[in-house]
């Protein structure tokens, strides 16, 4: 069966935005690519970007979740723009909770976590790095 990989851009702040990420869903970084990995004649780099990340990859569970920095050549990413919101389906309320109480600490809260009218325990939020999230437990159909 297919699976879905969230892959997000970030202004920069890549590699603070996912050990933060880390400290909340645990895992591992399967892999961390920066822009001097590839810095060649034909794809130079910047020395000021050097440092950020071109791919970072953090397992959880049986799926990662992947992003980047954006580089300057390509203007900003606009931060408060919907670029997607990340579905977690959480195994548990308690888990649930310890992933949405972790991951909204400084962000903004558009959905408080309860149960929610179509039967799940429900909330939504946007980080602190302006990445929309959508923590889900649904007794009945979990995933």
């Amino acid at each position: 069966m297919a699976s879905i990989n969230p892959h997000v851009n970030f202004n920069g702040n890549a590699e603070e935005a996912f050990n933060f990420y880390k400290s909340v869903f645990g895992g591992e970084f399967s892999r961390i690519v920066r822009f001097k990995d590839l810095a060649s004649d034909d794809f130079p780099v910047a020395q000021h970007e050097e440092d950020k990340i071109m791919h970072i990859a953090l397992s959880i569970g049986k799926n990662f979740l992947m992003a980047n920095d954006v580089p300057e050549i390509f203007g900003k990413t606009n931060e408060n723009e919907n670029r997607s919101k990340i579905v977690v389906h959480a195994e548990s309320k308690e888990e649930a909770d310890k992933i949405y109480n972790g991951l909204s600490v400084g962000g903004q809260v558009e959905m408080p976590i309860s149960d929610s009218p179509w039967g799940s325990y429900f909330g939504m939020f946007r980080d602190k790095y302006g990445i929309e999230w959508m923590v889900e437990f649904d007794a009945n159909n979990n995933g």
